[in-house]
């Protein structure tokens, strides 16, 4: 199969970062074709800031890291560009500035019972002591809506990407779990570490 063959076939990405206590980030992306089997994975080596950019980036950081640092640098390596790609880390969705592809945060269900990142995502939809209200110290304000048995998000200054998202999934929005890849994608970074040590 040729290049243009691999780059012609309708394929989803999934975006995500990992992170580890000792080692960093680890950023993680996996194109599925649209029955859910592998076309390409790319993982970067771990990503630690220093102090001084703590210091400087402030609550940028990590908006920074997941979406110029690791997203950008994961989205550039693949050769299949996909309809739109998925991520569950919400500062990973600062990728859309240098994709020319839709970028949805993918949310946890409705009244589940949400760990991790998305589950954040969710709370910060609740009500709760908000210190600062610029949109440096509290991040972008999401749009939240249902596609199928999806729940996703956009940020409320790319709501034109609604559009190009809902058609895209359209035919995908009720069997395809968008939220299941990145257990893949985690499984694939900690197998990785693992045959490093």
């Amino acid at each position: 199969m040729s290049s243009t063959d691999a780059k012609s076939k309708p394929a989803l990405g999934f975006l995500t970062v990992v992170e580890h206590p000792q080692y960093g980030l680890f950023g993680g992306y996996l194109v599925l074709n649209l029955a859910g089997r592998p076309l390409e994975f790319h993982c970067t080596a771990p990503i630690k800031p220093n102090r001084a950019q703590e210091i400087l980036y402030g609550p940028t950081l990590q908006s920074f890291l997941y979406g110029e640092q690791i997203g950008q640098t994961l989205l550039q390596q693949a050769s299949i560009a996909p309809l739109l790609v998925c991520t569950d880390q919400e500062p990973a969705l600062a990728v859309r500035e240098f994709a020319a592809t839709p970028i949805v945060l993918v949310l946890a269900p409705a009244g589940a019972a949400a760990t991790g990142p998305a589950a954040q995502s969710a709370a910060a939809d609740e009500p709760g002591p908000v210190l600062r209200l610029d949109q440096a110290h509290h991040g972008p304000r999401l749009v939240t809506f249902e596609l199928g048995r999806n729940r996703l998000a956009l940020p409320e200054r790319a709501e034109e990407d609604r559009g190009l998202v809902t058609a895209r999934l359209a035919e995908l929005a009720d069997s395809f779990d968008l939220a299941e890849p990145f257990q893949r994608i985690r499984a694939a970074i900690e197998e990785a570490q693992q045959a490093v040590r």
